[in-house]
Parts: structure tokens; C-alpha cells; sequence
């Protein structure tokens, strides 16, 4: 049994010498308006204004840390230094008796404090080198 469909569709039928086409039609003006732009410049403002301090404040750690690993390295030496020389823990010790116990930089010196601080020997080889930002925050200090 033949069962016929309720809506018969028929292709429509094109004028002679004519394409039917759709034309997409686009605007004249383009480009962003001025509030949009307010919009991305104050989310970047907002992004920065979180990032920044952030960014200070990791840095500032960073070269505590590295401060701190130096002081260890200078301390290592020391007791390197008096354990070959077979000196007194109460025994004086300068900067300067280090250099053959700690990797120098390009130019022949000692590693310096990243942070711009100074380093100086301890008093006795029983107290270690210490960095003249030890009352920063955070503090270039050994524990």
C-alpha cells in the first residue's frame, strides 16, 4: 500500500538569465567602540595590579634564598679552611683565605649577595660569614 506524504515540496522555479543568490550584507563601520576598549584595558590594569606585588615579592625571596645558600657555601669553606690549616675553632678568618674553597665568578671574586648586600667573615671560624642584610625582610641569614 502506498502511503504518499501530506506536504509535496517543489523546487521553486528561477527567473530566466537570473541566479538566485543570498547576499551577506556587512556592516560599514568596524572596529571596537570605546567602551569595549575601557573594558580590556581596565581587566589588564586589574591583572597587573594583582600580579606586580607578587612578582616583587618572589623575587625578594628568591634572592634571600640564594643569600642564605651563599652563606652556607662561604661557611662550608670556612670549615674546610680550618680543618686543612688545623686551626682553632676560636681562630680568626678573613673573606680572602676562602677563594681556594669556593667556586669565583667570571671575573676572579667571591659571590656576592644578589640582593646588593655585603658579606663578612665571622669573628672566630666558629661563627659563620654573614650578610650585612641579615635584618631584611626576609632575613639573609643562616638558620
Amino acid at each position: 500500500m502506498y502511503n504518499p506524504p501530506g506536504v509535496m515540496f517543489t523546487p521553486r522555479k528561477q527567473k530566466e538569465g537570473k541566479t538566485v543568490s543570498m547576499k551577506i550584507k556587512a556592516s560599514s563601520k568596524s572596529g571596537f567602540t570605546l567602551v569595549e576598549i575601557m573594558i580590556v584595558v581596565a581587566i589588564i590594569g586589574l591583572l597587573a595590579a594583582i600580579a606586580i606585588p607578587n612578582f616583587v615579592k618572589a623575587r625578594t625571596t628568591s634572592q634571600a634564598n640564594a643569600c642564605i645558600n651563599n652563606l652556607r657555601q662561604y661557611d662550608g669553606a670556612v670549615q674546610q679552611y680550618a680543618l686543612e690549616n688545623k686551626l682553632a675553632s676560636s681562630a680568626a678568618y678573613t673573606l680572602g683565605n676562602l677563594t681556594n674553597y669556593i667556586k669565583l665568578t667570571s671575573s676572579g671574586t667571591l659571590p656576592a649577595c644578589p640582593a646588593g648586600g655585603a658579606y663578612s667573615a665571622g669573628a672566630t671560624v666558629a661563627n659563620p660569614p654573614v650578610c650585612s642584610l641579615s635584618g631584611a625582610t626576609p632575613p639573609h641569614a643562616l638558620p
